[in-house]
């Protein structure tokens, strides 16, 4: 379920001091029900590729589409990533966060992991269009339990990554969320035994 920009916004999440010149792009309720301490589950989930979008047909062939627009247009060379043209947001973690777990990086998708709290997970890519942070949170669900919340925050590069970014929306929309969220939600439910209760 998608929800405003304040479910993300209204939190106190550590990303706000370490991402304040993004803006955010999309909040989501995960179809995660868990207890306290699940997020760690979650993330091995997400890691692992469980659910992944690229996984499922329709998204699939949109990943291939872009991952062959981007060596076409050059969008994805090395010299365009994390530490050559952006920046990455591990050079803004205050000390704490910086020492603590970074968190595992992803299989299926080039997200390279910022750092992981027990109610955070930071996962961030960059390319020739846009700089942009995944946020999964782990947040009370109004029934006594807990469930995560992915929050999506880009900073486009100039008009390029902003047209871009127009381009695409509708294709997240209607292909690639549906299916990442049926996806982890089927994945999450399959392991339901091995999780707490409460919040």
């Amino acid at each position: 379920m998608r929800l405003p920009r304040t479910a993300h916004t209204s939190r106190p999440w550590r990303i706000h001091e370490i991402a304040g010149d993004f803006q955010v792009e999309d909040v989501w309720a995960l179809p995660t029900p868990g207890g306290p301490d699940d997020l760690a589950q979650l993330v091995h989930q997400f890691a692992n590729g469980d659910g992944a979008p690229v996984s499922s047909p329709v998204p699939r062939m949109l990943f291939a589409v872009r991952w062959k627009l981007g060596e076409l247009l050059g969008w994805d060379k090395p010299d365009a990533g994390l530490g050559t043209r952006a920046r990455t947001l591990r050079d803004r973690l205050p000390a704490d966060l910086r020492e603590g777990p970074r968190g595992p990086d992803l299989r299926a998708l080039p997200l390279t992991s910022v750092y992981l709290t027990h109610d955070e997970w930071v996962a961030e890519l960059a390319n020739r269009t846009v700089q942009a942070v995944m946020h999964i949170g782990w947040v009370p669900d109004g029934a006594g339990g807990c469930r995560g919340q992915m929050a999506v925050l880009v900073k486009p590069n100039g008009r390029l990554g902003a047209v871009y970014m127009a381009g695409i929306k509708p294709f997240r929309y209607l292909g690639v969320y549906p299916a990442l969220f049926r996806g982890i939600g089927h994945k999450w439910q399959a392991s339901a035994g091995e999780r707490s209760a409460g919040c």
